[in-house]
């Protein structure tokens, strides 16, 4: 697979129409058809419903669609920072992160950081915990924040906090009838929606191992790719969902409930690589450890 060949793909899915990509792309629409139906036959996969006006991609195409977006973009991201290094612009700082951060105080550190190292120029990745480990030993990610412990001896974890976990529950359930905290016990035979569905191990199976350790058993387990859909599914009245304090700032029409058990947290973790010494590295860690409230916590200094 040639990344021409997926930015031929992206170019004909966005436009709907072969002789319209193509003149896009600067070519002629035989050499564009050909390349998809290279790509086609390598992959195994109709990509695209031929016979339809405009075209339609197929549901294998929807898929490849969307990865071959991060994909592109994350080339496209590469080369511009390639670039300013190269003219010495700035100094390039790449931070992966999982979604859920965003909502416990991420913000908050970004904004200190550029005013702090205006010389920097920052890149935000968005990777999954499991993923910024290869990131980071592979020097696509200088640091990262995640929710994954792991054990790679190459990797520095540092805990910054142990967020509390809450429910969400549908407002249609009894369960939304109190604002009272929860035990585990109690989401017993309940439907539960966890993610991300994929790649594994996961803070779907922090939430999963949890239950596990609890011995609750939930009535039915439905694995969905994002945050963001799982509450769309919890406020559609399809189960419920165990996610970060911080996270309830995404949906107000679904009802929130905290957990009131001891281990009912998940960490909030910095990636770092063994033996960084990097001033950059050094200015987020004072930042993130010895200024009093931290960027992951209330002015009150409870974890969000």
């Amino acid at each position: 697979m040639e990344f021409r060949q997926l930015r031929y793909f992206v170019t004909v899915a966005q436009q709907r129409n072969f002789t319209r990509a193509a003149e896009i792309l600067n070519i002629t629409q035989p050499p564009l058809s050909r390349q998809i139906q290279l790509l086609e036959e390598e992959l195994g996969v109709a990509l695209f419903h031929r016979a339809s006006r405009p075209v339609r991609l197929t549901e294998s195409g929807r898929l490849l669609y969307e990865q071959a977006l991060q994909v592109l973009g994350r080339i496209d991201q590469m080369v511009a920072m390639t670039r300013r290094a190269g003219l010495n612009e700035k100094q390039v700082l790449s931070i992966g992160f999982v979604a859920s951060i965003l909502y416990a105080g991420l913000p908050t550190l970004i904004g200190r950081l550029r005013q702090s190292a205006p010389e920097l120029d920052i890149q935000l990745v968005e990777l999954l915990s499991i993923q910024q480990l290869p990131a980071l030993k592979e020097g696509r990610i200088d640091l990262g924040f995640g929710r994954l412990r792991q054990t790679d001896p190459s990797i520095v974890s540092t805990v910054l906090h142990e967020e509390r976990l809450v429910v969400a529950v549908p407002r249609s359930s009894g369960l939304a009838e109190s604002a009272a905290p929860l035990f585990l016990a109690q989401l017993g035979d309940q439907r539960l929606i966890v993610y991300p569905k994929e790649p594994r191990p996961s803070y779907a199976d922090q939430v999963l191992n949890m239950l596990l350790q609890s011995d609750v058993r939930v009535g039915e387990v439905h694995e969905v790719r994002e945050l963001q859909t799982a509450l769309g599914l919890v406020a559609a009245g399809a189960g419920i969902c165990v996610i970060p304090a911080s996270a309830r700032q995404m949906r107000s029409d679904v009802h929130y409930r905290p957990l009131a058990d001891a281990h009912a947290t998940s960490p909030i973790i910095l990636y770092c690589r063994e033996g960084d010494t990097s001033p950059r590295l050094k200015l987020i860690q004072k930042m993130i450890l010895d200024c009093p409230p931290g960027p992951f916590t209330s002015p009150e200094g409870e974890t969000l």
